[in-house]
Formats: C-alpha cells, structure tokens, sequence
C-alpha cells in the first residue's frame, strides 16, 4: 500500500521549497496548502494537488488535508499576523472557535493552537527540518570571513538578549552594536527589524538569531537565506550569527558566498555557550 502524501502548509520564503524538493526525493508524494500574495507558486509546483486559500480559512485547510488522504504535514514558511492584528484577516468559523478561546496571539500561541486542531484530525505536525537536516547551521565560521574578538564579545552580548526576548515570544533577532542593542525583532520580521537597526547609520552591525529556549521544532524554527544576507549587506552588518543546530540555512552556498563577499563574519554558535570561546 503506498504511503498516505505529506501536507505542506506553505507559507513565504524559501523553506517550503525546499521541504517540497526532499519530499520529491524521497519519493513522498506531496499535497500543498498555499495562500495568494505570500507562497511562491514554485514552491509547491511539485504537489500533486493545491488548495490556495486565505490564512483564515482553516476549516477549509483541514477539510482539503484530510480529503487529499493526508495523515502527516510540515508547516513552513512564515504567514504574517498583522492583517490579523489589524482585523483585516477574514476567519471561518473553524479559525473564529480556534482564536475565542486564545489567552493571547502570540506566535506561539497561535501555531500551536492549529497544531492542536490538526492533531484533532488525526494529521501529526511533522518538526520542520525533520526532512531537511542538512539545512541546519553547523557550528564555527560558516565563510571565509572570520570575527574579531570586540564582535564576538557582541555576539555574546547579543545572545543574552536574545534568549530572553526568544524567551518571552517576541522575537528571535537583535541588532546590536558595542554592547548595545540598536534593533529588536517583533511582528515586523527579522529583515525589516535589520533595515530598522541600518538606518540609525552604524556600520558594524551584529545580528544575533536564536531560537526560543522551548522552541517547538514543528513551526517557526529560526531562518536565515540569501535576501536576509542581502539586507544584511546593505545595512552596514558586520557578523551574522545564529544558534548551530536549530537554525536553518537556506541555501548555504548562496548565503556563504553573499556573506563573504561583503565582508560579514557568519558564524554558528552552539546553544548555550560562550561565542568567544567558539572555534574557527
């Protein structure tokens, strides 16, 4: 009997991609869930079937995941909640009985509340990169271009605040600058928060990524990729670095070769540790 297809739910970004590409290789058959003016049509290009809906229909997401034979899914991508934050966001009714009886709209909050709907199913959330392990950060410089000891003391710093902004589910990235923290991530996004620290007009830049202590592996693992690696560049950044093990690298060589020809130290740091002590 072949295997029951793996639901994608894909959001924006590279990721969704890149999932779809493993799943192909692996001889997976792949069903997608897909929303206009966010999911890159190439990105599912590969499944055999495609439901485009908005983000609040997730009564029609569920209906279409389980009529496709669907028993196992990935979510990937991120799906913006500010048309949600700002009531723009048309909810079904399914999606209006998840939210009623949310204590907050948190990212994680909310991704685990449709996790829960979709284990109601009988449809297991699969960890993101359980099919994609070789996208994860290695530890150690990642290029050619290695950190000073005053950026890595940055790194370290960054990473304290970080944690603890990851902690509190506000975001993954800061920007920081001789030990003083210029831009921190909220519901704007890792890039815009990066722009954001570029225009106080600062070169040197740090941006730290982490993901959070109780990070859920199934949703929103920390992301960097090459666009990411281009606004670095053109906002006066200096080191990159995020957490080995639990950040995904899309597109390494892309993002390696962008970061070495602009002169910014990448760096996996292991979770947990000191990043002075973090060898080349």
């Amino acid at each position: 009997m072949p295997e029951p297809p793996l639901g994608l739910i894909a959001g924006d970004g590279e990721l969704p991609r890149a999932i779809a590409r493993a799943a192909s290789l692996r001889g997976r058959a792949l069903v997608a869930v897909a929303f206009p003016d966010v999911t890159d049509p190439g990105a599912v290009e590969a499944a055999s079937e495609v439901a485009w809906l908005g983000p609040g229909q997730v009564g029609a997401a569920i209906a279409f995941l389980r009529a496709s034979g669907v028993r196992e899914a990935v979510m990937a991508g991120k799906v913006t909640k500010a048309a949600l934050l700002s009531g723009g966001l048309e909810l079904d009714e399914r999606a209006r009985e998840l939210f009623r009886g949310l204590p907050d709209l948190r990212d994680r909050t909310l991704l685990s509340a449709l996790a829960g709907a979709l284990e109601q199913e009988g449809i297991h959330l699969r960890p993101q990169a359980e099919l994609v392990p070789e996208l994860l950060a290695p530890e150690g410089v990642l290029g050619r271009v290695h950190p000073t000891p005053e950026q890595r003391a940055d790194v370290a710093y960054g990473l304290r605040v970080a944690q603890r902004i990851a902690t509190l589910d506000i975001g993954q990235t800061v920007v920081v600058h001789e030990r003083a923290v210029l831009a921190v991530e909220a519901v704007e996004g890792t890039d815009e928060t990066i722009r954001r620290a570029g225009k106080l007009g600062r070169s040197g830049l740090c941006i730290v990524k982490v993901a959070a202590p109780q990070q859920d592996p199934r949703f929103d693992l920390p992301t960097v990729g090459p666009h990411t690696m281009e606004v670095a560049a053109l906002s006066g950044v200096a080191v990159v670095a995020v957490e080995a093990g639990r950040t995904i690298v899309l597109n390494r060589e892309a993002v390696v070769a962008r970061a070495d020809g602009s002169g910014i130290a990448l760096l996996g740091v292991p979770p947990g540790s000191d990043p002075t002590g973090v060898a080349d």
